[in-house]
């Protein structure tokens, strides 16, 4: 029989060769589109986004993550969550339809504003897709996940290429959205054995409701973090620093998307389910931690310290303003890993006031500075206050969390010590080149090439920790 490492271990390795052959997908795309089509588009779809990300984070008001979790049967809760998930998107989706001429006006790009109100359909395919999404997420099916998300991207990408090469901008960008999401839904469905129609027990709501609505507002409060200064920027600096500001944030992702992803696609069902065990849970989180930081660092250091040479080689001279905000917001998108693994931990336990709270200093602390940065500095501005606030308010308060949990600093500090002290040995080598190479493409294939050499060379007495998670699948 497979045991539960074993069954983690395949999800892992699933989702990790999902999230790769993804992100390496959609950079591909994003570089064809960075040059099909303007700046000031991909700030009108960028505003879009913004309406839409936010509102998809609380669009089944967290129900679906007690569905993961719960210890009854899924038989007995899923039809109530279905029942929730679809009624929160149906009436969401109406919101947004009403509601986007007057964020558009306020952003000041009235043109978003049909692909707004067209993007908000995704609400309810969200709403809809809710319940099989959770139950692959449950039975640790990442292999499912994998055909669900790779028939959406190739779907998704032959819609945006042919629209844009058509001429449609900013609206081949939605209906790329809309067609990945409805995609995605169709196959997940298709491999969901379970088909639960929809019902409602008033208890097992408001049980369901008490535990996913603290989370959605936490997860609002996520996104509102996210995105809140895509709104800063907007309103203030407008559509072009916008865009500029967008193409720089969705490359620093890139880590996120590619490392953190496997990792989160079973980590909540993975800590819940051995959460009663305190050692093995604080063990479990470490380790988790420690490969996290492994793969994650080397991509990020690249990305910051040739930031420059990789917009101006990767996206076009046009895109070049880009690169003024791209290695400081490398430093959040490195940060945002660990966090969100310490999200997934908090949720496990039942902890959603605790993220909430976390978040709402977060939201708070972030706006003002934020307004700050884009007045003193325009988008590198933006990007500076957001790690300046997850440095000095954020880390501190998950770590104040964690305690109860027997986490301490300095034992985290020594899951990813290698990997940092790795780091910083290939900003050196990195900066190095900058300095002696003038030429941006010899500067990235020589600074990436040397500057992960020495990475390689700091970290190789963990070589084992990856290769055994690639070789194991059973116990």
């Amino acid at each position: 029989m497979t045991t539960l490492e074993g069954k983690v271990t395949s999800a892992i390795r699933w989702s990790a060769i999902n999230s790769l052959l993804q992100r390496v997908g959609q950079v591909g795309v994003g570089v064809l589109l960075a040059r099909l089509i303007a700046p000031e588009q991909f700030g009108v779809f960028a505003v879009a986004l913004v309406v839409l990300n936010i509102v998809l984070s609380v669009s089944e008001m967290g129900v679906s993550v007690a569905l993961v979790r719960t210890e009854r049967p899924v038989a007995e809760l899923a039809p109530t969550v279905t029942t929730l998930s679809i009624a929160s998107g149906v009436l969401l989706t109406a919101v947004c339809v009403i509601g986007a001429p007057f964020f558009a006006d306020f952003m000041d790009t009235p043109q978003a504003t049909g692909v707004i109100q067209l993007m908000s359909t995704a609400l309810i395919i969200a709403g809809v897709s809710a319940v099989p999404g959770a139950l692959l997420q449950r039975e640790f099916r990442q292999d499912h996940k994998f055909a669900a998300d790779t028939t959406a991207f190739v779907l998704g990408t032959a819609t945006v290429i042919v629209l844009a090469l058509l001429g449609f901008g900013a609206w081949s960008l939605a209906w790329s959205r809309i067609v990945t999401n409805l995609a995605a839904a169709v196959v997940m469905f298709a491999y969901t054995k379970e088909r639960y129609r929809p019902g409602f027990s008033p208890r097992l709501a408001r049980e369901a409701l008490s535990f996913g609505l603290p989370l959605a507002g936490a997860s609002l409060l996520v996104l509102g973090v996210m995105n809140v200064d895509y709104i800063v920027v907007g309103s203030i600096l407008g559509t072009v620093p916008l865009a500029f500001y967008a193409q720089a944030f969705n490359l620093a992702n890139w880590p996120v998307g590619a490392f953190s992803q496997p990792v989160r696609s079973v980590s909540l069902a993975t800590f819940s389910q051995v959460r009663d065990d305190q050692e093995l849970f604080q063990r479990t989180f470490a380790r988790a931690l420690g490969l996290l930081a492994l793969v994650t660092v080397p991509a990020c250091v690249l990305l910051a310290a040739l930031a420059d040479p990789i917009v101006r080689v990767v996206y076009g001279e046009r895109w070049a303003p880009a690169a003024a905000a791209l290695a400081l917001l490398v430093l959040l998108g490195a940060f945002r890993v660990a966090l969100e693994l310490g999200y997934d931990l908090l949720a496990s336990v039942g902890r959603s006031k605790a993220i909430l709270v976390i978040h709402v200093i977060w939201l708070v602390a972030l706006v003002p500075l934020l307004a700050l940065g884009a007045h003193l500095d325009g988008i590198r501005g933006v990007a500076a206050a957001q790690s300046v606030v997850v440095l000095v308010f954020i880390v501190p308060a998950y770590l104040i969390a964690f305690r109860p949990y027997g986490l301490r600093a300095g034992a985290l500090g020594l899951a990813v010590a290698r990997p940092a002290v790795g780091g910083v040995v290939m900003v050196a080598v990195a900066v190095g080149v900058q300095w002696l190479v003038a030429d941006s493409l010899m500067r990235l294939i020589l600074g990436g090439a040397l500057s992960l050499a020495a990475y390689a060379a700091v970290v190789f007495p963990l070589r084992h920790e990856v290769l055994g998670l690639l070789r194991r699948s059973k116990a």
